[in-house]
């Protein structure tokens, strides 16, 4: 019988068919693709022509285009609607796909050929997206071994078959870790402080296991109220080290070996390909270029927030010591007196801002924001097939009804997600034959479910979250280039989190709001002192939170950016990384990196700092909006035409300053954090 996954879908805009496709359909689908595309492969090696840009770099470009449809199909899957099935079928295809890739990288013939190309460039009259892709094609073969002797390459084969099970394993035992765990409650007293809406999803949670009580769980919008708002401080306390110990108790689920495994491994590899560390493998590819410049731009934000940082800790310490009378703060005190704290100072917390985020009326705010900026309309269609009852699917028409993509929009946590939030691409937009080939992007969040009582109310937290993946969105839906690898998101790391993070900020401004923030009962618009509150609290405790990403920076170039070989306890090597940026005890139970799936299941390792880097991006960027206008037609499309569009096609300093007219300046961050003025 034909495999749907091995042809063309017959769909609307040849839309994945996810309610056609069975489990067992991925690996042989995936199977024979590999080998079309080695076919593929060796029309282009066996070629009796003189090697050329169109016969080798662009035909080796558009290769496998079946194949990237259905593992991406398959992956997207596995972090949002996976189960056992598909998580024993990872486990096969992931090293299936990382030896096909080293096959094709470690191809001698097909190497020989673009080597001939790259040596000859400069008498080639190429396009700057063609001298890019070439660029682009190069690297990826002398960085992944296409230099090396045999000996060698059988051992980097070996080394990223290996890492690609691991990071799914890694992967894996974080989730079994967050469903594994729930806090019963079944004593009404011990709700005390927890907002009605928690409490009503927790209800419900144990309704649905068939239990008495309220049940909470490892889910950020279960977490997040109850170590925000709970009075119990022994039930903050519990939650706080059950979430803090995933896969560090040992048995199963630990993932202390995989970490240091995985970092041996990383290293070994970079050795192999002639670098000090991974850190300087990775950072060779990115705005940053070297652990030396990522470790001072790291120093140098470190230096200005930490005073600030230190003052607010003591300032917290002394609100709970005033309030409640405890002598040492704990990492589950944090979030319950700061939320204490903000509520005393400007009057204002999430239960009051809720009402106001009905998650339909945000996504149709974020929707009307991308009209007026960039032309977009998005109209809802029940035609194309989503993954899950819960996802939403749109068409993304322009100003002339023409498609420019189709979006997927994922809101609500099950267990078969994952926690965090994330843009993800089904289908690449690139050019081929003079057709405009549309992308398919998806966005996945774990927001609060609707309830019998209410609808999906947002904390101006989630809000924000829904702006960064929408922002990342907009960078897939507008790209507008000729080669798929180089469209949309396919940016430097450090550079990917620009459109994102710039989005954000239309969450705290009055024009934006006013669009989109009405009382889910009234219809009332935000007051506009809660506007103003928004904008006056959204620095409060700045130095704090700046101190905590730029600790998982440190602790990621810690990991990355040394020798791992003398590593022997993980607790006690993070600990050490830590140390600069430390201000609550430590807690023998937990420990960051066992779940730190960013560096160790996503791809920023070596990379965590490209947040911060991208928050000078967008804070610098986000100064000509507001200089100009918020909505100022001009400043978004030529944030649309140097940034948005251009994909990967030109390297992103020239892309930022030809947006800007000059190179980023971190002073705007500053300002905008409220942290220049408290440390001059």
């Amino acid at each position: 019988m034909s495999n749907i996954l091995n042809h063309t879908f017959n769909t609307p805009y040849t839309t994945a068919p996810f309610s056609q496709i069975k489990n067992e359909d991925y690996l042989p689908a995936i199977k024979k693709e590999i080998q079309n595309t080695k076919m593929e492969i060796d029309v282009i090696c066996s070629n009796s022509e003189s090697p050329t840009f169109e016969n080798t770099i662009e035909a080796l470009e558009y290769t496998g285009e079946q194949l990237d449809r259905i593992t991406s199909i398959f992956f997207n899957l596995n972090s949002a609607e996976t189960n056992e099935e598909i998580q024993k079928l990872a486990q096969k295809i992931s090293p299936l796909l990382s030896e096909f890739g080293n096959d094709i990288r470690l191809n001698e013939v097909l190497f020989k050929r673009i080597k001939t190309i790259w040596d000859n460039k400069q008498e080639l009259s190429l396009t700057k997206e063609q001298s890019m892709l070439l660029e682009k094609t190069y690297k990826s073969f002398s960085r992944n071994g296409a230099n090396l002797p045999q000996d060698k390459k059988a051992t980097l084969r070996a080394i990223d078959s290996k890492l690609s099970k691991l990071s799914l394993t890694f992967g894996e035992n974080v989730l079994a870790e967050t469903n594994n765990y729930t806090l019963h409650i079944t004593k009404e007293s011990d709700l005390k402080g927890l907002p009605e809406s928690a409490i009503e999803t927790a209800l419900e949670e144990a309704k649905s296991q068939n239990k008495e009580g309220w049940l909470f769980t490892l889910n950020y919008p279960s977490y997040i109220p109850m170590i925000t708002y709970a009075d119990d401080r022994s039930l903050r306390k519990e939650i706080s080290l059950a979430f803090g110990s995933k896969a560090f108790k040992g048995g199963d689920h630990d993932n202390q070996d995989i970490i240091k495994e995985i970092v041996q491994l990383r290293q070994q590899r970079a050795e192999l390909l002639g670098f000090k560390t991974h850190a300087d493998f990775i950072l060779q590819e990115r705005m940053a270029k070297s652990p030396e410049k990522v470790n001072a731009f790291l120093e140098e934000l470190l230096e200005k927030a930490k005073p600030a940082a230190q003052r607010e800790f003591k300032q917290l310490q002394d609100f709970a010591k005033n309030t409640d009378g405890i002598d040492h703060l704990e990492k589950w005190d944090a979030a319950y007196y700061t939320e204490k704290l903000k509520q005393q100072r400007f009057d204002l917390d999430d239960e009051k801002l809720k009402p106001y985020f009905k998650l339909e009326n945000v996504i149709q705010g974020v929707f009307t924001i991308a009209e007026r900026l960039y032309g977009l309309r998005f109209k809802e269609s029940q035609e194309i097939d989503g993954y899950h009852p819960d996802v939403k699917t749109f068409k993304v028409l322009d100003e002339n009804n023409e498609l420019k993509a189709i979006f997927y929009a994922d809101f609500h946590p099950r267990a078969g997600k994952r926690n965090g939030a994330w843009m993800t691409v089904y289908k690449r937009q690139y050019r081929k034959n003079g057709v405009d080939s549309r992308p398919h992007i998806s966005i996945v969040c774990n927001f609060t479910k609707p309830t019998s009582t209410k609808p999906s109310l947002l904390t101006f937290n989630e809000v924000t979250t829904l702006f960064h993946e929408f922002g990342h969105a907009l960078h897939g839906m507008l790209a507008n280039t000729t080669y798929p690898s180089l469209s949309g998101t396919s940016v430097y790391w450090d550079f990917v989190e620009l459109p994102s993070q710039v989005m954000e900020n239309w969450c705290y401004e009055k024009e934006a709001l006013e669009l989109f923030a009405k009382h889910y009962q009234s219809g009332e618009v935000i007051p506009m002192q809660y506007i103003q509150k928004i904008k006056e609290s959204s620095t409060f405790m700045e130095g704090m939170q700046t101190l905590r990403q730029l600790s998982f920076g440190i602790l990621d170039m810690s990991w990355h950016g040394t020798n791992p070989s003398d590593i022997t306890d993980v607790k006690s090597y993070e600990e050490q990384a830590f140390e600069s940026t430390t201000l609550f005890p430590s807690s023998p139970e937990t420990c960051m990196s066992t779940s730190f799936s960013h560096i160790f299941q996503g791809g920023y390792s070596a990379g965590y700092y490209s947040y911060k880097w991208a928050e000078v991006l967008d804070a610098d960027a986000f100064e000509l909006f507001k200089e100009k206008g918020i909505f100022s037609k001009e400043v978004a499309t030529k944030f649309k035409n140097t940034v948005l569009s251009q994909g990967g096609t030109v390297d992103p300093v020239e892309l930022y300053k030809e947006f800007r007219g000059k190179e980023p300046q971190p002073e705007a961050l500053l300002r905008r954090a409220g942290l220049l003025k408290q440390t001059s």
